[in-house]
């Protein structure tokens, strides 16, 4: 037996700290399943499949914004050092679709306050478990805890103010495809939210979801200030209905 991170960076040929890196990022298999600990022990016998991570893309940009299409498995730091300009707002790594920059500092300033009015509208798709065939809003207050540089949000009278919309696409077996919509934009409100009320992200171990290839969040459409940004559902959004 030996600890995962140091088989992987055997068969890749890659450092430790890269194939801990690796494994961290979500995008290691192992005997068909995906290995979530990076200093847990495998026996070895097996072979290692990395998932390559898609680049990040430029839906638009002109003199004051440039709107990314981000894919899983990055950080928004890293697609902003990637494209070359700052942060407008952040996705979490796990999640993709539709992620804002800006150019212009007055620009910024403003969109700013546009978030902070509750004036931006974002909306998402997501996989959860379990039946969802009426519309509802979670409105309960949310506080994040920050433990070793990991953040983990959850229902609490302490937190702060977080509103989510859900509503149902479509239903099969015991998943559903829903959108979301967010009046505010806490920590993990999305997850979070999900989770408290029975719902849990297919894919989001963290929130107590089941394991799978990834997290099923997606930022589709995004509009601020005059402009409006869509992201397309990735394919794997209609894949987890067949599996």
């Amino acid at each position: 037996m030996e600890k995962a991170y140091k088989l992987l960076a055997v068969q890749e040929g890659i450092s430790n700290r890269a194939a801990k890196e690796l494994i961290d990022r979500g995008v290691v298999y192992y005997g068909g399943k995906k290995v979530v600990v990076a200093r847990g022990e495998l026996d070895g016998r097996g072979k290692f499949r990395v998932e390559k991570i898609a680049k990040p893309k430029v839906i638009f940009e002109d003199d004051k914004i440039v709107a990314v299409d981000k894919p899983a498995f990055l950080t928004a730091e890293e697609v902003a050092k990637k494209i070359g300009y700052p942060l407008l707002h952040r996705l979490d790594k796990e999640t993709s679709g539709v992620m804002l920059l800006y150019k212009d500092e007055d620009f910024q300033k403003e969109a700013v306050e546009e978030f902070k009015q509750k004036r931006v509208k974002k909306e998402y798709i997501s996989v959860v478990h379990g039946k969802i065939v009426e519309p509802f809003t979670i409105d309960e207050p949310l506080l994040t805890i920050k433990k070793k540089n990991v953040f983990f949000t959850k229902v609490h009278k302490d937190g702060k103010e977080a509103i989510t919309h859900v509503e149902p696409m479509m239903v099969e077996g015991k998943k559903s495809k829903i959108k979301v919509i967010i009046e505010t934009g806490r920590t993990h409100q999305i997850r979070a939210h999900l989770k408290s009320a029975g719902y849990p992200i297919l894919g989001d171990s963290n929130y107590g979801g089941k394991n799978y290839k990834r997290v099923m969040l997606h930022a589709y459409r995004i509009s601020l200030l005059g402009y409006a940004f869509e992201s397309r559902e990735p394919k794997e959004f209609k894949e987890c209905f067949n599996n």
